[in-house]
């Protein structure tokens, strides 16, 4: 039993477990990370004035170099010390999608949640010093496609965010697969964002889209950027929980024996 786990004093009054602010901060940390770096690959990649545009004039060839190095973002916060206590959900339906696997207890998953949405503004801030390049792609902010519409745009940010959910849970439930799962993040970022980002951008993640929206003032569609990822990601659940499948043991991505506050092993 966890070290933190309520114990009964000699009165027999329950003292609950301290509230675990390192796990809290370490969340926002990491999202904060995801948005700053993750956009700052967004906007050099697609900014006016970027060399790389020049340099790689196929926007296609930029999109999937783009979802590669936003999905390695991710994958290194995973293995990093960060990480290691906060489980790097860094996304809000990845905590969605524990929580209704019954791997995050209610009150641990608005704390992230919250922690999440600040970290992304926090890490957002700083995309202002890209300047007049960054103001031309609205700081990396989601709208959907001119061409397509915000209905189309949520049906993307749907198939997208199931396919990161069920991807993730699909390797976390299997032994052999389960030390590789941050692995996972740069190849299926990489096709995601070519293929689907002309249509929403490629979000996937309310929280990476609420940081830029705010800083850019960029509105447009915003409730597709909540919507379609909470359908994606409850629909892959939904999948998991109905198939025979192994049971998903911990509510990380990686350093899964690391819960020093017994709040991922429930």
């Amino acid at each position: 039993m966890s070290r933190h786990a309520v114990k009964k004093s000699p009165g027999r009054r329950l003292v609950p477990p301290p509230i675990p602010w390192k796990l809290y901060a370490a969340e926002l940390i990491g999202t904060a990370l995801l948005v700053m770096v993750g956009l700052s690959i967004v906007i050099a990649d697609f900014g006016r004035g970027s060399p790389l545009v020049q340099l790689l004039p196929d926007a296609g060839l930029r999109r999937f170099l783009t979802g590669f190095l936003f999905g390695a973002t991710g994958a290194a916060i995973a293995v990093s010390p960060l990480g290691k206590e906060s489980g790097a959900h860094i996304n809000p339906v990845v905590t969605l999608g524990f929580w209704l696997m019954g791997r995050l207890k209610s009150g641990h998953a608005l704390g992230y949640v919250m922690c999440q949405l600040a970290g992304a503004l926090l890490g957002a801030v700083p995309l202002l010093a890209w300047g007049a390049m960054g103001r031309s792609v609205a700081f990396g902010a989601t709208v959907p496609g001119a061409a397509y519409g915000a209905g189309s745009a949520l049906l993307g940010e749907t198939v997208a965010t199931f396919a990161l959910v069920f991807g993730l849970f699909f390797f976390l439930r299997r032994a052999s697969l389960k030390a590789f799962t941050p692995a996972l993040f740069p190849p299926l970022y990489a096709i995601m964002v070519w293929l689907e980002a002309p249509i929403s951008g490629t979000s996937t993640n309310p929280a990476r889209s609420f940081g830029p929206a705010i800083i850019a003032n960029a509105w447009s569609g915003w409730w597709v950027y909540w919507l379609g990822p909470l359908i994606g990601a409850v629909l892959a659940v939904a999948i998991h929980r109905w198939a025979d499948w192994p049971l998903l043991g911990v509510a990380k991505i990686h350093h899964f024996e690391h819960d020093p506050y017994n709040v991922f092993h429930i």
